[in-house]
C-alpha cells in the first residue's frame, strides 16, 4: 500500500476504473453473444437488431479505449459477414 497521498488516490481511481471497464467489457461480450444466438436460431430480424446493438457497443468501447479501434472494426466486419451469410440462406 502506498504512503504518498497522490499514490493512494491513484490506486483508488485505478481500482474504480478497473471495475467499470470490466463491467463494460462484460456487457460488450453479452451483446455479441446475443447476436450469435440470434444467428444460431436463424432469426434474421432479431439478428439485425442485435447486430446494431453490438456495433454500437463496439464503437463505444473503441472510443473509450477499452478495445483497440482495429479490433472493433474487425469484430464488426466479421459479425456483419455472419449476418449477410445467414440472410442469403
Amino acid at each position: 500500500m502506498p504512503n504518498i497521498k497522490s499514490a493512494i488516490k491513484r490506486v483508488k481511481i485505478s481500482r474504480e476504473r478497473n471495475l467499470k471497464n470490466a463491467s463494460v467489457r462484460s456487457a460488450l461480450r453479452t451483446t455479441i453473444k446475443r447476436f450469435e444466438e440470434a444467428i444460431a436460431s436463424a432469426n434474421v430480424d432479431n439478428a439485425r437488431v442485435a447486430l446494431a446493438k453490438a456495433v454500437r457497443a463496439l464503437d463505444k468501447a473503441a472510443a473509450k479505449g477499452l478495445v483497440h479501434k482495429n479490433q472493433a472494426a474487425r469484430k464488426k466486419s466479421r459479425l456483419t459477414q455472419k449476418l449477410n451469410k445467414a440472410a442469403s440462406q
